[in-house]
């Protein structure tokens, strides 16, 4: 739900009305032509995750839930560094684990995860991370998110679109899903973007999300998508 600043009223009959029905052809169209002006925009947008190998991307994305990545990045140098490995960190107690991550929040959920996840790396695959989507997300701590997140940053392979909150909120904003379900806002992108784009498609949406649309104050009249964005959802401001 959208909400009002303190003291700035909303008028929200004055917002944008959400765009009429749109033929398939039509949306991928205009989605194909924000993806392009995102690549213009955004042409060097990546995760903003520090990582040096699949396995402490992995790591790193697990610790991202309700995380900044700036606080994660500060927490990983350490991690890494005790615990180089799948295997060394399997053998790590979730106390010990619980400790390095305790200010990414929810520590005690995300140290369980971990460990099962380095144990699970090692008994199945050998300490590699896989590469099929359907054994990563079978590892405890991974969902679709994540598993997107490591197979397109970590891999180059574009499985699907990750969908995070900027994600997901600006998505909808644009009328390219409806859904607020992550899962299912995925499956919309996957039919309406074109795959050489899943990967830097997401990237490039948090940055714009980071730096013009955001949630509450979106700054519409700067943004180098203003004429194919329908802001569903965006209440004009009184003057």
């Amino acid at each position: 739900m959208n909400r009002s600043s303190p003291g700035r009223a909303a008028d929200v009959s004055a917002a944008p009305p959400p765009p009429r029905r749109e033929s398939l052809a039509a949306r991928k169209q205009r989605t194909a032509a924000v993806a392009e002006r995102l690549v213009q925009a955004f042409p060097a947008a990546t995760c903003s995750l520090d990582f040096q190998s699949p396995f402490q991307l992995v790591i790193a994305t697990i610790l991202s839930a309700q995380c900044t990545d700036k606080r994660v990045n500060m927490v990983t140098p350490t991690l890494f560094q005790r615990w180089p490995t799948a295997e060394a960190m399997a053998r790590a107690s979730q106390r010990q684990i619980e400790q390095v991550v305790r200010t990414t929040g929810f520590f005690r959920a995300k140290a369980k995860n971990i460990l099962g996840c380095c144990q699970a790396l090692v008994e199945r695959h050998g300490g590699e991370v896989p590469r099929q989507l359907a054994e990563l997300v079978a590892l405890p701590g991974v969902g679709r998110k994540t598993a997107n997140v490591v197979l397109g940053s970590g891999f180059g392979q574009a499985e699907g679109v990750v969908v995070d909150t900027h994600v997901g909120r600006i998505s909808r904003r644009l009328g390219l899903t409806k859904h607020t379900d992550a899962v299912r806002a995925e499956r919309d992108l996957m039919v309406v973007l074109a795959r050489d784009h899943w990967i830097g498609f997401s990237h490039r949406i948090i940055e714009l999300g980071r730096s013009i649309c955001s949630a509450r104050s979106p700054k519409c009249d700067g943004c180098i998508l203003l004429d194919l964005c329908p802001r569903i959802g965006v209440a004009k401001k009184r003057r």
